[in-house]
């Protein structure tokens, strides 16, 4: 564990290969991040439950409780970033992990100097304090309070990821505006992402499960076909469905 000041991130990495948990912890130390490692499942929700964490680094296979159940709890209960860490190659498994919740994941092996830049990239975006001025958008029962980091639908505060935060806001600032799945991939992730369109569609799934849009008959989030989406506002008179 390692502490520098104030200011400094805390991160919870749980790996259970001791290797790999020691380099990745060695990286991240020397950006001076607060690192607390740990290899089992179990501890990790005990050692989250205890202390506040702004990044969770999570490997989905672990001993006693498994990545999967891991993120769940933390999800459930936070809406704190989440890197995972995976051995499985395949596209569904990585879904998966996007369903749960997480913001982004690594296919194992990976460079330590590539999770560190992730890390970085995440915690400035959730952390970014640049506007000047408060901005709320107000789309007629959809709230979105972008300096606040806020999202209300009709006046209950709805729990969203990082990216799903983020994904939200950059669609709504220009509605009728359509963006391809890419386009939103370098926006909402800030990088080449190996997901692609099956990564955004996964966070528009949850999003819209969260404020309750219905994509068969959508109110704000809308798909077109072959492209990608484009965010509508209802209380327009140029809205069309």
């Amino acid at each position: 564990m390692f502490m520098t000041n104030e200011a400094t991130r805390r991160i919870l990495l749980v790996e259970d290969e001791k290797a790999i948990r020691d380099a990745v912890t060695a990286y991240l130390e020397r950006e001076n991040y607060w690192v607390t490692a740990v290899g089992d499942g179990q501890v990790a929700l005990d050692e989250f439950e205890k202390h506040h964490f702004d990044l969770v680094i999570l490997d989905l296979m672990l001993p006693h409780v498994t990545g999967e159940q891991v993120c769940r709890v933390i999800r459930d209960n936070s809406d704190v970033p989440i890197i995972m860490l995976t051995a499985k190659g395949e596209v569904e498994d990585r879904i998966i992990g996007l369903e749960l919740g997480a913001d982004d994941y690594l296919i194992k092996p990976f460079s330590p100097r590539e999770l560190v830049a992730r890390a970085r990239a995440l915690l400035r975006r959730v952390h970014a304090d640049s506007e000047p001025q408060r901005e709320v958008l107000d789309f007629g029962g959809l709230i979105i309070d972008v300096s606040g980091h806020k999202v209300l639908v009709n006046g209950e505060e709805i729990d969203l990821t990082a990216s799903e935060f983020k994904l939200l806001t950059t669609l709504s600032r220009y509605p009728g505006r359509v963006y391809s799945r890419m386009e939103l991939v370098e926006k909402v992730l800030g990088y080449d992402f190996e997901g692609y369109e099956r990564t955004i569609d996964s966070h528009v799934k949850n999003l819209r499960a969260k404020i309750g849009d219905n994509p068969r008959h959508p109110r704000w989030l809308h798909t077109v076909h072959g492209v990608g989406y484009r965010f509508e506002d209802p209380t327009s008179a140029n809205t069309s469905n």
